[in-house]
């Protein structure tokens, strides 16, 4: 693990956009392609243990004639989105303030679609175990905070914390946020190597199945319900690949609301599945915590204050300067035909066989 200091900090937020500004004119925008001329297949990064919405999007057959390519794994965002910009993948998901990070450094990217996000059954929280004496803001002054990556979500939250608990910028400085690997965060905490544990998703739900440990706080404490993290295409993909990209982004909406009127353990077990079926090692166990992708918007359709909350953020940082973004150009609901105005909605009798009316069976959510 390795700590960073204030000033450190500031210099690894930076690192978002140094990749972007390389590949920005090589990544020029083009005219539009003719149907047959764009790509079928999707290449993407996955989570180990985890089912994404565009995995779970394939499952159910709404990507049609689109295919998805695994390429590997990632446990960070903003390691994803860069991925997404320079062309190793075809889509890539972080954080938001990523997103704002990775686009006021030049990156020919646009937000297309929201992932994840918070609400009362989905949510990062901020344990430490239940005996410690760690119990406000200003007691994690020279602490250590165990996240999955620096400069995204995690550290945003934890930074707001603080800042409305009343810590200096001075003090903020002496809490010390470290990289811990997600599977490993939990272990971390219990067996005191950092005081402060982040968890998300399943791996929240197992830990506190567990006991022991208990929330200093949430960020759906701290915000409210809210989308946090977007898929990002590149400006030329969008381009060159109109149609395929309104498949994947339709898909992906269809996904989150199947997510949600569907039961909760009809999901779980086709997540099950699908984990089993793609034959990557993974461990199934966890999966039966999952409860919610915490998308606020019908079908992840993108408001743009969930972007400019951390266009506001990084500026008064100091980490961009705000005419550095254009809010109108990050991000677009162009290639989204499910909800919103109800434009493209497929109806509850949708002939494909894997409509949620039909899909009673296991047969494959984001992060």
């Amino acid at each position: 693990m390795t700590t960073l200091n204030a000033s450190t900090r500031r210099n690894f937020l930076t690192l978002l956009g140094l990749s972007a500004v390389s590949v920005s004119c090589g990544t020029a925008a083009t005219g539009a392609s003719s149907g047959k001329d764009q790509t079928k297949t999707l290449r993407y990064q996955g989570w180990a243990g985890q089912v994404t919405l565009p995995e779970l999007a394939e499952d159910l057959g709404y990507l049609k004639d689109v295919r998805l390519k695994w390429v590997g794994n990632t446990t960070s965002g903003p390691q994803d989105i860069q991925s997404a910009a320079t062309g190793q993948i075809d889509f890539g998901g972080a954080f938001n303030g990523a997103v704002v990070k990775l686009a006021a450094n030049e990156a020919p990217i646009k937000a297309v679609i929201s992932y994840y996000g918070s609400d009362k059954d989905a949510y990062n929280g901020y344990y430490v175990l239940g005996d410690s004496p760690i119990h406000s803001a200003r007691d994690l002054i020279g602490k250590k905070v165990g996240m999955n990556t620096l400069g995204a979500h995690a550290e945003a939250l934890l930074d707001i914390y603080l800042e409305r608990g009343g810590l200096s910028p001075g003090q903020v400085g002496k809490v010390e946020p470290l990289v811990v690997p997600p599977v490993n965060t939990e272990q971390s905490l219990r067996q005191r190597q950092i005081e402060v544990a982040v968890l998300g998703g399943i791996l929240h739900d197992k830990a506190l199945a567990k006991g022991g440990i208990r929330p200093l706080f949430t960020d759906y404490e701290l915000l409210g319900a809210f989308s946090a993290g977007t898929y990002v295409m590149t400006d030329r993909f969008l381009q060159q690949n109109p149609d395929t990209a309104r498949t994947f982004v339709t898909a992906v909406g269809r996904a989150i609301e199947w997510s949600r009127s569907t039961p909760r353990k009809e999901v779980v077990a086709r997540m099950t599945d699908i984990v089993k079926k793609r034959g990557r090692n993974e461990e199934v166990a966890p999966l039966k915590y999952w409860r919610s992708y915490g998308v606020a918007e019908t079908a992840g359709r993108i408001k743009g204050e969930e972007l400019q909350l951390w266009i506001d953020w990084l500026t008064e940082r100091g980490d961009i300067k705000k005419s550095q973004v254009n809010l109108p150009e990050l991000y677009t609901n162009e290639f989204n035909a499910h909800g919103g105005d109800g434009a493209g909605v497929p109806s509850a009798a949708s002939s494909d066989s894997s409509s949620p009316s039909s899909s009673s069976s296991p047969s494959k959510s984001g992060s």
